[in-house]
């Protein structure tokens, strides 16, 4: 079978590079960040605000924890104002179900990096999901020493 032409190869080089100029930045977010978002006061919650809301430059996703994670507390006390800060930004966020795939990454980068069993789904949902970066404020549990994605935090978005 013959080779395709030099023609075509540099023809889809050209698209390839087209591809990588368009291609979108993938944000996973961990829950902390997202309860600074929503609270329209918090000095970090700004940055983040801004994050989530760039949708022509970036995918913001999330895993499905953090729907409870984030909503458990200002349902079961009432909090109207806060659970609808909070629902109107979990539905900026593209929200990735826990696969079985999901949860067998999470256990191996929970065991390598001492997580808890939700922190590691948020860590290994970001990583299948081919995110460029972690957005979080868990500094104790997410360290730079990850190196499956771009562990970011706050005070360094720009």
């Amino acid at each position: 079978m013959p080779g395709i032409s030099s023609e075509r190869a540099e023809e889809l080089v050209r698209e390839l590079r087209r591809r990588a100029r368009r291609r979108l930045r993938v944000d996973a977010f961990d829950a902390d960040v997202l309860i600074y978002a929503a609270a329209p006061t918090n000095k970090l919650g700004a940055s983040i605000r801004a994050l989530v809301g760039r949708t022509r430059t970036q995918d913001a996703i999330g895993s499905v924890l953090a729907d409870p994670e984030l909503l458990l507390k200002p349902t079961r006390f009432q909090l109207a104002d806060e659970q609808a800060s909070l629902e109107l930004l979990l539905a900026q966020l593209v929200l990735h179900p826990v696969s079985y795939g999901c949860t067998q990454l999470a256990v191996r980068l929970g065991a390598r990096y001492g997580l808890n069993t939700v922190d590691s789904v948020h860590l290994a949902t970001a990583v299948l999901a081919g995110a460029d970066r972690f957005v979080t404020n868990n500094r104790r549990d997410f360290t730079k020493e990850i190196t499956e994605v771009d562990v970011t935090y706050p005070d360094e978005i720009q």
